[in-house]
């Protein structure tokens, strides 16, 4: 009798265990149909492109030309929506408060991974409200012989630094182009360079033209015009190679600072909770784009490289920058804001 309870009871086990199976086996089914259906027409209607920062400036000269070769790939409007404040913070954290179906997108720059060392609440996390999507385009920057500075390389610039107060334009407190200033002059070099924050890399590099500013230190694309037709003086850029379009102008680690290497990038996020399949497809056709010869030179001729590589690389990429940042704005002791 014991024994056949005993198996009437395995029976009944093994019955609710294959009900339970069958059901997770639908939900499972069901859950990657649901996705493939998501990511299949993804998208289906106009997307929006947010730029956290104001028109016309090398970031939203990107947006527009990745966001019309995203439009055309997609046969959807793609949307670029400047919304500039607080060295990009306030653009960020409206694209962190919106609903993860890809269907907002940020396109931001290295300020991202810079803005958690500068302020105490910019408003949203990089690692909990975002992933990265796609490296866009990278730029070194330069430093500049200002139209009132006698020096022709970055070391004649700092002994001249070092007979008295001068100073140098920066394109904003925070942006990459004045934080590698700061780092090379009140970190490695120890000379009185005191910074002047201007409202963009143009009204820096019109400061060094009138002589209002010794330096200047902007991003390449803002400047190149200027020193091709000898206006300005390169000093210095602080790529790791020299580049092609100006190869006359020395790295900073060739001007005797080893291992000194700044970029400005930009790059795609979405919300960190969007499907993965979405991140994916999405990385995917932007590298399509990046890998255009005729993006890469209309990327090159406003002084930016195409950068690419998938969505590990680059999420990767940004602790690294992160880190980095963090390091350098506690090195130059720049109070949070």
């Amino acid at each position: 009798m014991q024994t056949l309870l005993h198996l009437k009871k395995m029976i009944k086990n093994i019955q609710l265990l294959r009900f339970v199976l069958t059901a997770l086996f639908v939900q499972i089914v069901s859950f990657n149909c649901l996705a493939q259906s998501s990511v299949g027409d993804f998208p289906n209607k106009a997307v929006r492109l947010v730029v956290p920062y104001a028109p016309g400036g090398p970031t939203d000269i990107i947006a527009r030309l990745i966001g019309q070769k995203l439009s055309d790939a997609w046969k959807q409007p793609v949307i670029v929506e400047n919304r500039p404040g607080a060295n990009g913070n306030m653009g960020t954290s409206a694209v962190a408060k919106t609903v993860s179906d890809g269907y907002t997108i940020l396109l931001n720059t290295t300020s991202i991974t810079v803005n958690a060392s500068l302020f105490n609440n910019p408003g949203y996390s990089l690692d909990k409200d975002f992933i990265g999507v796609a490296n866009i385009a990278t730029s070194p920057n330069i430093i500049l012989a200002g139209k009132s500075l006698q020096a022709k390389t970055l070391k004649d610039g700092i002994e001249e630094a070092k007979s008295g107060k001068l100073n140098y334009g920066s394109p904003g407190e925070g942006t990459t182009p004045h934080l590698s200033a700061e780092y090379l002059f009140k970190v490695l070099t120890k000379v009185n360079v005191e910074p002047i924050h201007y409202k963009g890399a143009g009204p820096a590099v019109n400061a060094a033209l009138t002589g209002e500013v010794q330096f200047s230190s902007v991003a390449v694309p803002a400047a190149s015009q200027f020193i091709k037709t000898g206006k300005l003086t390169g000093l210095a850029v602080t790529s790791a190679k020299r580049l092609p379009s100006l190869p006359d102008i020395p790295t900073v680690a060739e001007s005797g600072f080893p291992g000194f290497e700044d970029y400005t990038w930009v790059g795609v996020f979405l919300p960190k909770a969007t499907n993965e399949a979405i991140v994916e497809k999405m990385n995917s056709d932007i590298q399509k784009i990046l890998d255009d010869p005729s993006f890469k030179e209309r990327l090159a001729n406003i002084g930016f490289d195409a950068a690419g590589g998938g969505v590990l690389q680059f999420n990767q990429y940004l602790k690294k920058e992160s880190l980095k940042w963090s390091k350098v704005v506690n090195e130059i002791g720049i109070p949070r804001q």
